[in-house]
């Protein structure tokens, strides 16, 4: 049985979420404040968080980031529930490792489909993991232990979600991946036009891994298409 935790100050949404997540058979726990978040957090260990962006004292940010940054509960995904649904803040809420969003009001169904694509993200741990096999395409190399990638002797950590993009390019290397399978393979779902997500995360990926290529470009943009890897990498323009 799957343990989520639910952060959100309001009473009557911790409720509905709670009713509807325990007849789809997880088990729920609440939490209604940032402060009692992070510490359930910690001693639960769930695995998913639901957390709100907009509650007193401590944000939703603020409890994102200290997920993150501890190592106990730093791999826990992620899915936010924002009232503001604009670009920026998804790219705020992205650029500390949140996983997924999902804009109020929603429908409970669609809180189900994001909730059992991470799940299933979790669960379906690549082979190249469960065997700590290390992945190599031309410069670039997977370390799946630590969600890293080495390019020549050089190594940047990655959050899961930029080492699982990776990966999926390096198994596609040389060949376009579309937007469209990336959002099915890495999220499970494909929303249609939510291809703000994918740009955002590529580009997070790109700059980390602009740190340590000596300038040279690994990921390219198939406009109108998707992505493909540069093994050998290209000099940036």
């Amino acid at each position: 049985m799957s343990k989520i935790l639910v952060v959100d100050d309001d009473e009557a949404i911790n409720e509905l979420i709670k009713i509807n997540l325990e007849l789809f058979g997880c088990d729920v726990i609440c939490a209604f404040d940032g402060i009692q978040g992070f510490t359930l957090a910690k001693q639960e260990l769930p695995d998913l968080i639901i957390l709100d962006v907009m509650m007193p004292d401590v944000d939703g940010y603020t409890v994102a980031k200290r997920v993150r940054e501890n190592e106990s509960t730093k791999n826990i995904p992620i899915l936010m529930l924002t009232a503001m649904g604009q670009l920026e803040d998804k790219v705020k809420g992205f650029d500390i490792g949140v996983d997924d969003y999902l804009v109020k009001p929603f429908e409970m169904e669609e809180l189900k489909v994001r909730v059992r694509a991470l799940l299933k993200r979790v669960r379906a741990i690549p082979e190249s993991l469960a065997t700590k096999e290390i992945l190599t395409a031309g410069d670039i190399t997977l370390l799946p232990e630590t969600y890293s990638v080495k390019i020549k002797d050089k190594i940047a950590k990655l959050t899961p979600i930029e080492f699982d993009i990776l990966n999926l390019l390096v198994q596609n290397h040389d060949c376009m991946v579309s937007s469209s399978k990336l959002l099915q393979d890495i999220w499970g779902y494909a929303p249609g036009d939510d291809v703000e997500t994918i740009r955002v995360h590529i580009r997070h990926l790109r700059t980390k891994i602009k740190k340590i290529s000596d300038g040279k470009e690994y990921i390219e943009t198939i406009y109108g298409g998707g992505y493909r890897l540069l093994p050998e990498g290209k000099p940036a323009k």
